[in-house]
C-alpha cells in the first residue's frame, strides 16, 4: 500500500517537473518572439526630436552649445551627437536637470550602455541606444507572465497575457524608442504587483510583510525617478486604497453594530462594550501601508525642487495644454479609443496606398466589434468566480480610476494626456492582464457565438494572435505608429528639388526645434556618407547630393519679431543664388525674401515639417 502511494507521488512530481518545464520553455518563446520583433528594423526609423535628447543627455552633451541666429554647417548642428570620451554620469546630470524636464534613471543607464557601441559615422550609434529600449520592451513579457500568475494563479492566463505582450503593436512602437517607456512599464508591473500583494493582506487581515513594504517604496521611488507621469499609476493605487479602507471600515462598523445588538439582546457585554470591537483589526494591515505610501511620498517629494527650477518644463509640455472648444471637446475620447485598440490591433493604417488604408480601417474595425463581445463576457465570468472576483475587481477599479485621472488632467486641468498614446503605460500592464484571463475563459469555451459568426474558443484565440503578430510587423514596418517627424522623406524632397546651395531656416524656443534640425542633418550626413563610399556610375544623372546646406535656428522668445531679424541678417550675408526652405518656421517673413520667387508647384505634405520653398537668384 505505501509503495503504491510512493510511486503516485513520484509521478505527480514528475508531471509537475514535467509541466515546469514545459512553462520554461514556452516563456522563453515568447521571451525571443519579442525580442526578434523589437530588433526588426530597429534603425530603420529615423528618430524623432524626443530621442535626439535622449541621446545628447545620455552622452552628457548639451544643446546649449548650438549657435543659434546664424547659418552652421551639418557638423556643427551634429556635434551634440558625438561621443565625448571624458564625459562622465555628472554632466548627464548637469545638462538633463537645466534643460530638460525628466528624472536621471534612465539617460544614466543609456550614458552606461552606450559605452559598448562604437560611433556610427563620428556620431551616436541609435542602434545602440535603441537597443537598450529593446531588451526592457522584452523583459517585458516574462514580467507580465509572473504578473498574471500573481493575480490569476492560472499558467493559461499568464501564458496568453505574456503572449499579448510581446506581440503588442503598442508595446512594441514603445520599446522600438530609445525612450524610458519600457523600463517604466517594468516598474510598473513590480509595483502593481506590491499593490496586489497589498490588497491580499487587506483581503485577509493579515499583517503585510517588511519585505514587501521595503520592495513597494523602492520601486516606486525608482518608478518616480525614470518617469514622472509614474505617479500616475500610484495616484491610481493609493485611490483604490482609500476605497478599500473606507469599505473595510464601513463593513466594521456593520459588524460591530451587529455585535452590540446581540450582546444587548443577551445582555452578555456592557453596551458599550470594546471587549470585540472590530477597530484594531480594521488597522492591522493599515499601518506599515501607510509607512510605505509616506515613504514613497517622501521618495517622490524629492524630486520637486529640481522639477520646478526647470525653465524648460513649461515650453516642453505646451504641445498638451490648450483650451478646447465645440468638436475639440470629443477630442480626448476618440485619441483615448484609438490607443486603446492599439494595443492588440493595429494594421497599416498610415500606408501611402490608400486601398490599404481603407481595408486595413475596415478590418481593424469588424475585429474590434468581434473581439470586445469575447473580452467582457471573459471578464463577466472572472467577476463572478468567487476566488478570482476580488483581484479582478482590483484591477478593473485600478484601469477606471487611472483612465479618471487621464480626463481629470484633461478635462478640468487643460492638460490633454490623451494627445500622447505612449502616456497610458501607467497602467498598460493591467489592460494586458485582464485581456489574458478574458481569453483563458474563451480558451476553455468549446463554441463562440459571436453576431451570427460561431467558432471555437481556441480558433478565437488563434484570430487573436494572428492580428497581434500582423500589427506587430505593421509597426517594425512604420505603417503604424509611424514616426512624428519623417527627415528621411524631407531631405529626399530637398535634394529631387534644388540645385543649388540650400539654407534651412526654423524658429527656435527649446531643444525640441533644434531636434527637428538635428534630424534634417542627420539624415543628409547619412545620404552623402552612403553616396561617397559607393561606386555609383550614373554619378553624372543622379540625384545631386552634395549640394552645400546651412541651417539657421532663428531663436525666437516671447516677441516674434525675434526670429524674423535674426532670418533678415541672414538672408543679407548669403551668397547667391541659394534656396531658402523655411520649415516649421513661424514668425513674418523678412522684406529680402521680396526679391525671391515662392515654389509656386504643390510639394508633398511631409509629418513634422510644414515647409514653404523660396527660390532666390
Amino acid at each position: 500500500m505505501l509503495s503504491k502511494i510512493a510511486r503516485t507521488v513520484e509521478k505527480i512530481q514528475e508531471k509537475v517537473q514535467e509541466l515546469k518545464h514545459r512553462d520554461l520553455l514556452l516563456l522563453l518563446l515568447w521571451f525571443a518572439i519579442a525580442l526578434i520583433l523589437r530588433l526588426i528594423n530597429l534603425s530603420a526609423k529615423p528618430p524623432w526630436t524626443d530621442e535626439f535628447s535622449t541621446l545628447v543627455f545620455s552622452l552628457g552633451n548639451s544643446f546649449l552649445g548650438v549657435p543659434l541666429d546664424q547659418n552652421i554647417s551639418i557638423d556643427v548642428l551634429l556635434e551634440p551627437l558625438k561621443p565625448r570620451v571624458n564625459a562622465s554620469i555628472q554632466d548627464v546630470f548637469k545638462h538633463l536637470f537645466t534643460e530638460s524636464n525628466h528624472p536621471p534613471i534612465y539617460f544614466i543607464l543609456t550614458h552606461l550602455w552606450l559605452k559598448l557601441f562604437p560611433a556610427d559615422g563620428g556620431l551616436v550609434s541609435v542602434w545602440g541606444a535603441r537597443s537598450l529600449s529593446v531588451i526592457f520592451g522584452a523583459a517585458t513579457v516574462p514580467a507580465t507572465y509572473a504578473f498574471s500568475w500573481l493575480v490569476m494563479r492560472s499558467r493559461l492566463v499568464s501564458h496568453l497575457a505574456a503572449v499579448i505582450m510581446a506581440t503588442s503593436p503598442y508595446a512594441i512602437f514603445l520599446a522600438q524608442e530609445a525612450r524610458h517607456y519600457t523600463l517604466a512599464i517594468l516598474w510598473v508591473i513590480a509595483s502593481l504587483s506590491c499593490f496586489i500583494i497589498t490588497t491580499k493582506h487587506i483581503k485577509n487581515r493579515t499583517q503585510l510583510p517588511l519585505k514587501i513594504v521595503l520592495a513597494w517604496v523602492i520601486v516606486n521611488a525608482l518608478g518616480i525617478a525614470t518617469h514622472y507621469f509614474f505617479v500616475l499609476t500610484l495616484c491610481a493605487q493609493f485611490a483604490v486604497l482609500i476605497y478599500l479602507f473606507i469599505r473595510g471600515i464601513k463593513k466594521e462598523l456593520g459588524e460591530d453594530k451587529e455585535i452590540d445588538r446581540i450582546d444587548r439582546e443577551n445582555e452578555t457585554y456592557p453596551p458599550f462594550s470594546n471587549a470585540q470591537s472590530p477597530i484594531p483589526n480594521a488597522h492591522y494591515s493599515w499601518y506599515r501601508i501607510i509607512t510605505a505610501i509616506t515613504a514613497t511620498a517622501i521618495a517622490g517629494a524629492v524630486w520637486i525642487p529640481v522639477f520646478l527650477q526647470n525653465s524648460y518644463g513649461g515650453k516642453l509640455t505646451e504641445w498638451i495644454q490648450g483650451e478646447r472648444s465645440g468638436l475639440a471637446w470629443l477630442n480626448p475620447i476618440f485619441q483615448s479609443l484609438a490607443a486603446w485598440i492599439t494595443m492588440i490591433s493595429l494594421l497599416p493604417v498610415e500606408s501611402p496606398q490608400i486601398p490599404i488604408v481603407i481595408a486595413s480601417g475596415v478590418i481593424m474595425l469588424a475585429f474590434f466589434i468581434w473581439i470586445t463581445p469575447i473580452l467582457l463576457h471573459g471578464l463577466k465570468v472572472r467577476l463572478n468566480q468567487p476566488k478570482k472576483q476580488f483581484l479582478t475587481k482590483i484591477l478593473v477599479q485600478f484601469i477606471i480610476t487611472s483612465l479618471g485621472i487621464f480626463f481629470i488632467f484633461t478635462y478640468l486641468l487643460g492638460i490633454d494626456l490623451t494627445r500622447g498614446a505612449r502616456y497610458n503605460f501607467v497602467y498598460f500592464p493591467s489592460v494586458v492582464v485582464l485581456i489574458g484571463s478574458s481569453l483563458a475563459i474563451c480558451w476553455q469555451t468549446s463554441k463562440i457565438k459571436v453576431f451570427k459568426w460561431q467558432i471555437s474558443g481556441k480558433k478565437a484565440i488563434f484570430v487573436v494572435c494572428l492580428m497581434s503578430l500582423a500589427s506587430a510587423i505593421t509597426v517594425v514596418n512604420n505603417l503604424g505608429y509611424q514616426k512624428y517627424y519623417r527627415p528621411d522623406l524631407f531631405v529626399e524632397l530637398v535634394q529631387k528639388t534644388s540645385q543649388v546651395q540650400v539654407l534651412i531656416a526654423t524658429t527656435q524656443k527649446t531643444h525640441v526645434h533644434i531636434g527637428e534640425m538635428m534630424g534634417l542633418a542627420r539624415e543628409f550626413k547619412l545620404r552623402n556618407a552612403n553616396k561617397k563610399s559607393s561606386k555609383d556610375i550614373t554619378n553624372s544623372i543622379s540625384i545631386k547630393s552634395n549640394i552645400p546646406t546651412k541651417f539657421l535656428l532663428a531663436h525666437q522668445d516671447s516677441n516674434t519679431e525675434t526670429s524674423t531679424i535674426a532670418l533678415q541678417k541672414t538672408l543679407k550675408k548669403q551668397p547667391h543664388p541659394f534656396d531658402l526652405w523655411l520649415v516649421n518656421f513661424y514668425a513674418d517673413k523678412p522684406e529680402e525674401l521680396d526679391t525671391c520667387v515662392q515654389e509656386k508647384q504643390i510639394l508633398p505634405a511631409i509629418n513634422g515639417y510644414e515647409y514653404k520653398l523660396f527660390h532666390c537668384q
